[in-house]
């Protein structure tokens, strides 16, 4: 059993050294991890594994007006193909981490305009490795207060893509932290234009930010 586990370990590593490397990336760019937000899971009957976290502009109040949510994918065929590269094999495609990136403007007023968030967005994230992640189209959330007095809106933009574990990075897991370093730069700027849009917001439910 010490064996089996052993060999879990390294085979599991360059996913949880890519979620090291986004975690300092955002710590980096001085982002502030959203309490309770961060889960690690695994999928019992697939073995898929996922990671979510989120971050916010430090001094938002709770929850804050603008947000990135981030999730980390690592399916089995992913470490399939991982494992065969370990152990010498022929792998006719290397493993991949799926990516997505949710932007989300949340406590607002009003219906948010969705042209306005757009200008702001471009079509494409900055690159991680090789590829950026491309934007798709946003979703606007209304939901309502027990006294239904008026509700509260929000509005998510996603971006999705693909990160390939090439032969440089499954050789030097220190490569992932230069492909991620400037992702947290990139989410730091996207959500500081975000949050400058001239929106109308509802207090934080922690009542303590005075800028509301």
């Amino acid at each position: 059993m010490g064996s089996a586990g052993a060999t879990t370990d390294v085979l599991d590593h360059v996913f949880t050294d890519a979620i090291g490397a986004l975690r300092d990336a955002m710590e980096s760019a001085l982002l502030e991890r959203q309490a309770f937000e961060e889960r690690y899971q695994v999928d019992v009957l697939l073995g898929d594994s996922t990671w979510e976290t989120s971050y916010g502009l430090p001094g938002e109040g709770s929850p804050p007006r603008v947000r990135a949510d981030v999730t980390l994918d690592w399916p089995t065929w992913a470490q399939t193909a991982y494992r065969s590269w370990y152990i010498g094999d022929t792998v006719d495609e290397g493993p991949r981490i799926e990516m997505e990136l949710v932007f989300r403007i949340q406590r607002l007023r009003d219906h948010p305009d969705a042209n306005a968030v757009l200008q702001v967005l471009p079509e494409q994230s900055s690159a991680v490795g090789p590829e950026p992640l491309e934007r798709n189209l946003p979703s606007i959330e209304i939901s309502h207060p027990e006294s239904l007095a008026s509700p509260e809106f929000a509005i998510e933009v996603s971006y999705e893509g693909s990160y390939e574990l090439d032969e440089s990075v499954l050789a030097d897991g220190s490569t992932l932290d230069h492909h991620f370093a400037a992702m947290g730069g990139w989410i730091a700027s996207t959500l500081v234009r975000l949050g400058d849009l001239e929106f109308d917001y509802l207090p934080p439910t922690d009542d303590d930010n005075p800028n509301d």
